[in-house]
């Protein structure tokens, strides 16, 4: 599997360009799956319902099934947050994982930025960013300057700089 991410701040587009991508991405012929960090706890699930009550019971994993998809929530209560390299190995292999956030990760990255939400920019010299996609010109940037606008030369791009990722090794 090749992995790849997307980086920025809240706002600056992440997912609005996560969502151009897949399907340029598809239309490539690759199966593409996601990975997206959440800097606060998210639940899935409502009290009540049946899942949300195996949960409070203690289970540690809970799949869902039905007829279109199924979903597994892992319970990690107090335990450090797992690393990137262990999400990766559970997930099912396809040609290309698109990574949202980890940006102190060490696989290369595409920051989103747009100089209009007045933040600073996550890339520094030496970083694991490779490129910014911005809807402005960046003319202090040393890396590559994307057109945030061109989903199909920034899957290019994407795809020429993935890291491979051996699901079988790790």
């Amino acid at each position: 599997m090749k992995i790849f991410g997307l980086v920025g701040r809240s706002g600056s587009g992440k997912t609005s360009l996560m969502v151009r991508l897949l399907p340029e991405l598809r239309r490539r012929g690759l199966s593409v799956s996601t990975i997206k960090h959440a800097h606060h706890g998210f639940d899935l699930d409502h009290p009540g319902k049946d899942s949300f009550r195996h949960r409070e019971a203690g289970a540690k994993e809970v799949m869902l099934v039905a007829d279109a998809r199924w979903a597994l929530m892992h319970e990690i209560a107090d335990a450090p947050e797992p690393p990137l390299e262990e999400l990766v190995r559970r997930m099912a292999p396809v040609d290309f994982v698109l990574i949202e956030g980890f940006h102190t990760h060490g696989h290369p990255m595409i920051e989103v930025y747009r100089p209009s939400e007045g933040h600073a920019l996550l890339w520094r010299e030496g970083s694991n960013i490779v490129a910014v996609a911005s809807d402005e010109p960046l003319p202090a940037v040393t890396v590559p300057v994307l057109d945030l606008n061109d989903a199909q030369a920034i899957a290019t791009f994407a795809l020429a700089k993935a890291e491979i990722y051996d699901h079988a090794a790790s």
